[in-house]
């Protein structure tokens, strides 16, 4: 185990391939994988130009685990996300939210030698998740964080099978999010720029379709009692606040680096929420997983050989709109 190749950015935004080296000895809980597939997801286009190893919506296949690993086998089928480590001792790793400790691993941040682009890894066991038989390891990669990250929006803060849920985008992100507040029991409403997306997202579970582009005023059935805004570029708030019900509460799930910018007077009155939200942590990660594979709930998917020819063209295709989510 001394070496695996992995795929790197650089500074032309081309991935190159490269070399990891590790310890012969795995240490603690650390889980040797050989990688069989990896999601692409917006957040690789940000680290494109960056000297470390791409992708975190990973699925391997375990080959060799270390002294303390507790539950894994070699053969077990397994997936991983945005984070690999966190202190375990902070107030929010001892509720449970490990995804906000002070000292947490991310993508981006920490082990910036491994990712899921590549063909193999060392994780520790810990920030691993068995994947369920009823789940393909073409679908289950995509949900490691971008399941994940609507999971959580929806789980974390409460979202109930009495609730309209509008989803905002039919990407990566809001394909999944229809599918999962459709199968909670949601009513659920959808709004993208155009009708283009209109039968993907009844077809995926939507209730009401509302295109918004060049649109003045939009009307729907019922009230959102939450939104999720799964597009990069902020929508037109004053099209879509007077949609949300007394109390709703905002999402804006997908990465920008801009500022959120929102009508004050109707936010105060309406007495709107705005709420931060990352990927699932653990408990609430495992549980999404069950679940997806329990409803059938999977990615539309576009696969690509895990070469650098394969991840240039998934990640030039994602950047110009035409790819929702893919196995590199």
């Amino acid at each position: 185990m001394p070496s695996f190749t992995v795929f790197k950015g650089t500074k032309d935004g081309n991935p190159k391939k490269s070399t990891t080296t590790r310890p012969d000895e795995l240490q603690g809980d650390q889980v040797y994988m050989r990688i069989t597939a990896s999601g692409l997801c917006g957040t690789d286009l940000h680290y494109k130009t960056a000297d470390m190893a791409l992708g975190h919506e990973g699925v391997g296949v375990v080959e060799q685990v270390g002294p303390d690993v507790k539950d894994l086998k070699k053969g077990d089928r397994v997936g991983w996300g945005y984070e690999h480590d966190c202190c375990g001792r902070c107030q929010e790793c001892l509720k449970g939210n490990e995804c906000y400790c002070p000292s947490r691993a991310m993508y981006g941040y920490a082990d910036l030698d491994q990712g899921s682009f590549g063909t193999h890894a060392v994780w520790r066991e810990a920030f691993l998740f068995k994947l369920p038989d009823g789940l393909s390891d073409e679908h289950a990669a995509p949900l490691q964080c971008g399941g994940a990250t609507v999971w959580n929006a929806l789980r974390a803060y409460n979202a109930q099978p009495t609730e309209t849920v509008g989803v905002m985008g039919v990407g990566g992100l809001g394909h999944l999010a229809i599918q999962f507040a459709a199968k909670m029991g949601c009513r659920v409403v959808v709004l993208s720029g155009s009708d283009s997306k209109k039968d993907e997202a009844l077809r995926l579970g939507a209730h009401e379709f509302h295109a918004t582009k060049g649109a003045t005023e939009l009307k729907t059935e019922t009230k959102l009692n939450r939104l999720l805004v799964t597009t990069s570029a902020m929508p037109n708030w004053d099209l879509v606040l007077p949609l949300l019900a007394p109390g709703a509460v905002i999402h804006p799930l997908a990465i920008d680096e801009g500022d959120l910018q929102i009508p004050y007077m109707p936010l105060l009155l309406g007495g709107i929420a705005i709420r931060g939200s990352v990927v699932a942590p653990r408990h609430l990660h495992n549980e999404m997983l069950q679940f997806a594979a329990l409803h059938r709930i999977a990615p539309v998917v576009e696969t690509f050989p895990m070469s650098e020819e394969g991840i240039r063209e998934a990640m030039g295709k994602l950047e110009k709109g035409g790819c929702t989510s893919g196995r590199c």
